[in-house]
């Protein structure tokens, strides 16, 4: 497990060679993406990261994620 990007809003984990988990912070819920919407979501990231985007960019692209988002985030 990666930890890929953490901002005050999201926090983002790669597992390699499955999937990734989105946490929305603010609401203390996250989603497991994987196959298709995985591999966008991998693509995304790649153009972000070669584009230099700021956190408020990434954070509003991973917002449109909030809706999937209800599984309770548990810290340990």
């Amino acid at each position: 497990m990666n930890v890929i990007y953490n901002s005050p809003n999201y926090h983002v984990v790669e597992y390699p060679g499955h999937g990734f988990e989105v946490i929305a912070k603010h609401a203390a819920k996250g989603a497991y993406l994987s196959g298709e919407t995985a591999t966008r979501f991998r693509d995304y990231l790649a153009q972000a990261a070669a584009e230099d985007a700021s956190i408020e960019v990434v954070d509003e692209y991973l917002g449109n994620f909030d809706e999937f988002m209800n599984q309770p985030a548990i810290y340990h």
